[in-house]
């Protein structure tokens, strides 16, 4: 043991002294750094398990924690480096410990001893001496016990392990097939004509990524930043035909006749594998089905009331989704010749309509977005609102394109660090996320551990000498993003199990991220985070104004498209049968059917590629972007509020008051509570409905 110990101290990857080696870090330091933490966590926890050690918080549960903390750092930073830098070493290297990982936490979970010990420290004479965080943290870890399976039968504990690992294994490959099928596809155009209405800054990207390739031409991708803009702009109906069904049968039975994968990455078998278990899963913890175990830490009480919801939203969203629909098929036939609507014509009918009713594209206002002045005018929002600095920093990173920042406040302090990582790539997972590199912590020391934070996205990357510029939606994502980040990075909780977000239930969330997006359409912010490429001049007030107007363009559709994906979801968990004749994709038409007015192409397979549920810890929670969506409009409601006295959203006291109740509390405290202590009532949904243009008197 102490030679494998000493072997550890040149292992870039169990190196905790401060931040992350990424530079260093390889495939082949995985293996044994987690040889060693994982038999020193092992270790804590038989301690810990033993009936000589005291009952108390100190020697059960921190000791714990202190001990696993190490483990779940390392094996986040793989985790990280496998969504952002895959190779096929690391993928290996990630594939063969997976397993182990799977089956530590898993037995941790299922220790009977270990959650006696927590119980005797809740029934315990120091539980009323706890700070109120201690008390929620301890509350959640019981939760978590019983959860994972500590109270099942002695001789049921090794079936209930191998479903954790085996669900693992399945979240794993499902995501790993989307990536693989995402990265696959090329589709190379010779003849310019064909690449009419793209763009040039598009064309130009693709231009570069077939020089890189050797070849001549333009080379188009799945990837969003290459993907979209052929989907929204070109003129070219069958080249938008072509990456339509490329894109929509991805790691699906269809992908390899349509370019986007081998046979061995369809995900129908996988979803039906992770569907089974988890229901298997829910009924040996004593539950109906997988929906009721997702909501045990969450806000809503029962997937009835989720369903209701989006039911309810579904009603009040319809008449607008069947006006957008119409006008869109009524436009693409008189202006467009169109008069069949396929879904490769949905976006660029959309795009036209938008510019001929707002006389605007999306190009043109992209122009208004170079990267460096959106950052610019992000960090000023945050600066203004929470009364802290953030900049630049050093640290390794595992591309030449990610920056790191560091957050001080006002006299100089640490607050938090933060990795922002924006461009698309190959071998970086799709979509945009935060995740934590690690957490706040108050040591025993009196010293504190600081937040720091991966902020990650998807954008074009600068081609040549020009900077990258992002789209109005792109400029959004980055804003929710980071309100994720600020959750995270400003909590001056100082336990970590409920210290930023952890902690905090999933269908709260989403409530900081979404808060931060509503800044995105207030002049007063993008007239200082504007500056035209070619000019410098700001983002003008009447283009401005053009955007607001079409700020709920066909948001009823897109309502409806979210609450299919959510329907979709808790219904899979819920009534859904995943050894029964009914197959995932033939439900995902039905609630499409049913709720939605545009219709489902044949052709499409998006479940298959559905990684938030299948690999993204929301099975049975999609539904907390809406659900969530409600809290956060109704807290900017109280910012609106806040500029009539003082003449600007960016309101310091209200961001005070935001801070100190809802972001600095973190997960010690239910989300509820924190709202009703910033708002001094319960949520509404009226401000939900305002902002997205479904009230009376409030034009769509």
């Amino acid at each position: 043991m102490e030679k494998a110990v000493t072997s550890l101290q040149d292992n870039p990857l169990a190196d905790f002294t401060d931040l992350p080696r990424f530079a260093e870090i390889r495939p082949e330091h995985i293996g044994p750094a987690l040889d060693v933490l994982l038999s020193q966590a092992q270790a804590a926890v038989d301690r810990a398990e033993d009936p000589a050690t005291p009952s108390t918080w100190r020697d059960a549960v921190e000791a714990l924690e202190a001990a696993t903390e190490p483990l779940g750092r390392a094996w986040g930073v793989v985790g990280h480096l496998s969504a952002v830098a895959d190779t096929p070493e690391l993928r290996k290297a990630h594939t063969e410990n997976l397993p182990r990982m799977t089956e530590f936490w898993s037995s941790l979970g299922q220790s009977l001893a270990l959650y006696d010990k927590y119980k005797a420290v809740a029934a315990g004479p120091e539980f009323a001496g706890l700070s109120p965080a201690r008390k929620q943290l301890l509350e959640n870890e019981l939760r978590g016990f019983r959860l994972g399976g500590a109270e099942l039968a002695e001789d049921r504990k090794p079936r209930f392990a191998q479903i954790q690992e085996e669900q693992a294994q399945l979240s794993k490959a499902f995501s790993d097939h989307v990536l693989d099928a995402t990265n696959l596809y090329a589709l190379f155009i010779e003849d310019e004509s064909r690449l009419a209405g793209v763009p040039e800054d598009a064309k130009e990207a693709a231009a570069l990524a077939a020089q890189k390739d050797g070849k001549s031409g333009w080379k188009f991708t799945l990837h969003f930043p290459s993907y979209f803009p052929v989907l929204q702009y070109a003129d070219d109906r069958t080249l938008r035909q072509t990456m339509y069904e490329a894109s929509v049968t991805r790691a699906s039975e269809l992908g390899t006749k349509f370019g986007g994968g081998q046979a061995d990455w369809d995900n129908t078998t996988n979803m039906r594998d992770q569907l089974a278990l988890r229901r298997e899963e829910a009924l040996m913890l004593g539950y109906n089905n997988y929906g009721e175990v997702s909501l045990v830490p969450k806000m809503a009480d029962k997937p009835a009331d989720v369903l209701r919801f989006l039911d309810e939203l579904g009603v009040k969203a319809r008449p607008y989704a069947e006006k957008d629909w119409a006008e869109l098929r009524a436009f693409a036939a008189s202006e467009l010749g169109l008069n069949t609507l396929d879904p490769w014509d949905v976006a660029y009918a959309s795009e036209k309509l938008r510019q001929q009713r707002y006389a605007f594209s999306e190009h043109e206002v992209k122009q208004y977005f170079p990267e460096g002045k959106v950052l610019e005018g992000l960090f000023g929002v945050i600066e203004k609102l929470f009364t802290v600095r953030i900049e630049p920093d050093q640290a390794q990173t595992w591309h030449k394109d990610v920056r790191f920042f560091r957050v001080v406040n006002p006299q100089g302090a640490l607050l938090a660090q933060f990795y922002i990582d924006l461009y698309a790539r190959e071998g970086k997972r799709g979509g945009a996320w935060m995740d934590d590199a690690r957490g706040r912590k108050e040591r025993d020391n009196g010293t504190v551990q600081t937040p720091v934070a991966y902020l990650t996205c998807n954008f074009s990357a600068p081609v040549g000498d020009k900077p990258a510029v992002f789209t109005h939606d792109e400029v959004i994502t980055l804003f929710h993003e980071f309100g994720h980040g600020l959750h995270h990075m400003l909590t001056q909780v100082g336990d970590l199990g409920v210290s930023g977000i952890n902690g905090v239930e999933w269908d709260a969330v989403e409530l900081p991220s979404q808060f931060m997006e509503n800044f995105c359409w207030e002049y007063e912010v993008l007239s200082g985070m504007t500056q035209q490429v070619e000019t410098g001049a700001p983002l003008p007030r009447a283009l401005f104004d053009r955007m607001l107007a079409a700020k709920n363009f066909q948001n009823g559709m897109m309502t409806l498209r979210q609450i299919v994906l959510s329907s979709f979801d808790m219904h899979l968990h819920t009534d859904f049968d995943p050894q029964g004749g009914k197959s995932v994709l033939e439900l995902s038409r039905e609630i499409n059917d049913r709720v939605h007015v545009v219709p489902q192409h044949p052709l499409s397979r998006w479940p298959n590629t559905f990684s938030h549920i299948f690999a993204g810890g929301y099975a049975a929670g999609y539904y907390s972007y809406k659900w969530a969506e409600v809290l956060s409009a109704d807290v900017y409601a109280a910012f609106e509020e806040a500029a009539q006295l003082s003449g600007s959203v960016l309101d310091g006291e209200t961001g005070r008051r935001y801070h100190r109740e809802i972001l600095s509390v973190g997960g010690s405290r239910p989300a509820m509570e924190s709202f009703v202590a910033f708002r001094g009532r319960a949520p509404q949904i009226d401000a939900l409905l305002r902002h997205g243009g479904m009230a009376e008197g409030v034009s769509a």
